[in-house]
């Protein structure tokens, strides 16, 4: 028979057993990550965090929530960005252009008329130079899971068509603080003004700033057609948005959830990439039904020729040449993953 001490001790044995399996199941129970990002909720940036989110809770049962915040309530780009690297947000989506400033070499992706089409875009950022790129990040505290997207940026603005690059001249342009961007504009004659997204639409409505270079979708979305009448297809660069976390934070989580994070952050990229190719069409119809008055083939090889060679001379200076050939290469690479 046992004895009245030895119960004892088997009774504690397991009552702590438990509590530390419950402590420990606690501690894997409990993630709840913030997800900010500038652009309205009509968004497909929005629209697929949403779905992001939605995804990660399935997939880990719960154990993984995030919780989003739209529209810059915690900060424009750049303190959402120091946000991550100090820990104080989780999760993060801006522009490729606003992480340049930390790591040089995803300056790459904003040379003017790098890209030809969507495809050869996402050729490079779904394969290897993709990869690599988000792992430079690691050294600023970030971990870097996938590459959204901002898209084709095309010009719009309040004084006249642009039908050519004499056209671009003389206009004050807000702009992304991008050194390729910025250049490629100064190259044309323009007036470039770096400024947070958050800032641009009042900037536009007091003519702080005449126009403005952004996709198609976010025109829309962001209701910049109320105070501007021009829109010029350009398609004079293509911005990635790298979907960034916390690296600590990232690094702290089982190796499975890591891994579900990179799957769906990738997934829900290939999601927003298809609802921006699937609203092109209505979203022009709809900024021509609002009074926008629409410049569809502008000529694009006026602007190439001023910009191109010496924006890409100041990349190489820089930062070599061998990352540029890369992308070169990886671009024409059918069916890269």
């Amino acid at each position: 028979m046992k004895t009245f001490r030895s119960c004892l001790k088997q009774v504690l044995v397991t009552t702590l057993g438990a509590t530390s399996l419950l402590a420990s199941t606690d501690s894997w129970a409990d993630w709840t990550l913030t997800f900010a990002h500038a652009h309205p909720i009509e968004d497909s940036q929005h629209l697929a965090a949403e779905v992001f989110s939605k995804r990660v809770a399935e997939r880990t049962g719960g154990e993984i929530k995030i919780r989003i915040f739209p529209n810059g309530q915690l900060g424009n780009d750049q303190a959402m960005i120091a946000g991550v690297r100090g820990g104080t947000i989780d999760i993060e989506l801006s522009g490729n252009p606003y992480f340049s400033g930390l790591t040089g070499e995803l300056n790459v992706l904003d040379l003017p008329f790098l890209f030809d089409d969507n495809e050869q875009a996402y050729r490079v950022l779904d394969g290897i130079v993709g990869q690599e790129l988000l792992d430079k990040m690691g050294k600023q505290s970030i971990q870097g899971l996938a590459f959204w997207e901002i898209g084709f940026r095309n010009l719009t603005n309040s004084r006249r068509a642009v039908e050519s690059a004499a056209d671009i001249a003389g206009l004050k342009l807000r702009t992304t603080p991008n050194p390729a961007h910025i250049a490629a504009f100064k190259a044309m004659g323009a007036n470039p003004i770096p400024m947070p997204f958050a800032e641009l639409f009042t900037s536009l409505e007091t003519r702080t700033v005449d126009g403005q270079e952004n996709p198609v979708s976010l025109i829309r979305s962001a209701k910049l057609y109320e105070v501007q009448n021009h829109l010029s297809l350009t398609a004079h660069a293509y911005t990635a948005a790298p979907l960034i976390m916390n690296k600590a934070k990232f690094d702290s989580l089982p190796a499975e959830y890591q891994q579900v994070l990179k799957e769906e952050a990738l997934a829900a990229a290939h999601y927003q990439r298809q609802l921006n190719t699937e609203r092109q069409t209505a979203d022009l119809d709809y900024l021509r039904q609002q009074g926008v008055s629409i410049v569809e083939q502008p000529d694009r090889d006026s602007m190439r020729h001023q910009v191109e060679a010496p924006v890409r001379a100041m990349f190489i200076e820089n930062h070599g040449q061998e990352l540029l050939d890369a992308v070169e290469q990886a671009k024409q690479m059918e069916g890269a993953q």
